[in-house]
C-alpha cells in the first residue's frame, strides 16, 4: 500500500521507510561521507543525474531521504528537503526564490532570526523586504510592488498567535503571479496543510514539534511542484546546510508521536488557557482555541486543532512576566517550542531581541508578552506551577 493511499497516524510511522542490508525495522544511520561507485561509468552516471544512487552526504544520504519523504507524505507535497536547521530550511528557500532587484511580503510577526536576515544580510545584495500584518490581507495587497516575488507568512505567528488566512493569500500570490511560502513549525502537517490551502512552499524547524524531544535541531522544505523542489534543493546543497544522517534518524524516531504529543499538549493547552484567562492577575490572552481570539473562526476553519503554544501578558508589565519566569518551577525558562516539556520565554529579550524595538512594537511583539509552549506534563501540575509563580508576583 502506497503512503498516499493510508491515513495520517499511518503515515507518521511506514511513510519514508527503506529496508536495509539486514532488514532493519527501523531506518538503519547511514554514517557515511561518501559512498562508492560500482565502476567508473556508474560513478559518472550518478553525478550526470542518470541514476539516482548516492555520491556523498551533503548531496544526498539513505537516512535523511528517509525523513524528506516522510515529511513530504504528511504534508501532502511533491518531495521534501532536510536542513541542519530551521533557519536553514528558511535561508535555502531566501536563496532559491530571491535575487537582485527581488521583493519580498513577509509577516510582520515572524521569528526573529528570519526577519534578520532579511534586513542585515539579503538587503546587502538588493533584496527589499516589507514586514506587514499578514492577517490583514489589504495591506498585503497594498504592499505588492512589480518585483515582488515571494509572500512569505508564518501562521499561527510567532510570538503574537495572529492568524493568517493561506487560501486568501493563496488566492493574491496566484493574482500577482507570486510564490507563497509558509512557516507551518507552530502547528506540523497534523493541525495544518498549507500545502492543500494553496501554497506552493511549506517549511519547518524540526527542532520543535516533529520532533518534540528538545534532542535535534533541524529543518525541513516541502514544496508542491517538481521544478520548485530542484531549484531549492540546488540551493540547499550548494549552500552546504544538510541535515546529518543521525540527525535524521533522530527525528524519524520524533516523528512517529507527533499526533499522540501534539494532542495531548493541545488538550493541556486549552485548559490552561482558559484558567489564564480567567485569572485577575492575566491582562491579556491570545490563544487560537479560545473564542476571544479575533481570528478563532479562522483557526477552527483552516487548522484541525488549535495548538499548545499561547502568549499572554501580566498586570505589571514586563516587571511581572520577568517574576512569574524567575518563580516556575515545573516549566523550563528556555527558548525552542514544541517538546514534550513545558517552556516559558520572553520574546522581545530573547528570540526576537534582534528585531528593533520599533519594529516589535509594529508587529504586537510588547515588552509584557510572555510566550508559552505547553507540554505533555499533567495539567494539573502545569496549573499549579502557574499558580504558585502568579502568587510570587
Amino acid at each position: 500500500m502506497k503512503s498516499n493511499d493510508t491515513k495520517f497516524n499511518t503515515r507518521l510511522i511506514h511513510a519514508g521507510a527503506i529496508e536495509g542490508e539486514f532488514h532493519s525495522a527501523t531506518v538503519p544511520i547511514y554514517q557515511t561521507s561518501t559512498f562508492k561507485f560500482n565502476s567508473a561509468q556508474h560513478g559518472a552516471d550518478c553525478f550526470a543525474g542518470k541514476s539516482d544512487d548516492y555520491i556523498y552526504t551533503r548531496i544526498g544520504n539513505p537516512t535523511i531521504r528517509a525523513f524528506e519523504q516522510n515529511i513530504a507524505a504528511l504534508e501532502n507535497g511533491y518531495d521534501g528537503i532536510a536542513t541542519s536547521s530551521g533557519m536553514g530550511a528558511i535561508t535555502s528557500v531566501y536563496m532559491a526564490l530571491l535575487g537582485a532587484g527581488k521583493h519580498i511580503i513577509s509577516s510582520d510577526a515572524v521569528y526573529g532570526p528570519a526577519r534578520d536576515v532579511l534586513e542585515k544580510d539579503f538587503s546587502r545584495f538588493n533584496v527589499e523586504a516589507t514586514f506587514v500584518n499578514t492577517s490583514d490581507l489589504d495591506k498585503i495587497t497594498a504592499a505588492i510592488q512589480p518585483n515582488t516575488k515571494v509572500l512569505y507568512i508564518e501562521t499561527p505567528a510567532n510570538p503574537t498567535m495572529g492568524i493568517t488566512d493561506i487560501r486568501a493569500c493563496s488566492k493574491i500570490a496566484k493574482e500577482h503571479n507570486l510564490l507563497l511560502v509558509v512557516d507551518n513549525t507552530f502547528c506540523s502537517p497534523y493541525l495544518q496543510k498549507p500545502l492543500d490551502l494553496g501554497a506552493d512552499v511549506v517549511l519547518h524547524s524540526i527542532t520543535k514539534f516533529i520532533n518534540g524531544h528538545a534532542d535535534v535541531v533541524g529543518g525541513v522544505v516541502v514544496t508542491k511542484d517538481p521544478e520548485l523542489y530542484k531549484q531549492i534543493r540546488h540551493s540547499m546543497v550548494y549552500m552546504g546546510c544538510n541535515m546529518d544522517p543521525t540527525q535524521a534518524f533522530m527525528v524519524l524516531r520524533g516523528v512517529k508521536t507527533l499526533a499522540v504529543r501534539i494532542d495531548r499538549a493541545q488538550e493541556n493547552a486549552m485548559k490552561i488557557a482558559q484558567y489564564l484567562e480567567a485569572h485577575p492577575s492575566v491582562a491579556w490572552i491570545k490563544y487560537p482555541g479560545l473564542k476571544s481570539h479575533p481570528q478563532y473562526k479562522l483557526a477552527k476553519s483552516q487548522m484541525d486543532g488549535f495548538g499548545s503554544m499561547m502568549s499572554f501578558g501580566l498586570n505589571g508589565g514586563y516587571e511581572a512576566g520577568k517574576k512569574l519566569m524567575d518563580n516556575v518551577h515545573l516549566a523550563t525558562l528556555a527558548v525552542s517550542l514544541g517538546g514534550v516539556e513545558t517552556l516559558i520565554q520572553h520574546p522581545a529579550s530573547m528570540t526576537h531581541a534582534a528585531v528593533s524595538k520599533e519594529h516589535k512594537l509594529s508587529a504586537g511583539i510588547t515588552d509584557d508578552l510572555v510566550r508559552f509552549s505547553v507540554g505533555i506534563e499533567d495539567v494539573e501540575d502545569i496549573i499549579g506551577d502557574l499558580e504558585q509563580a502568579l502568587e510570587a508576583i
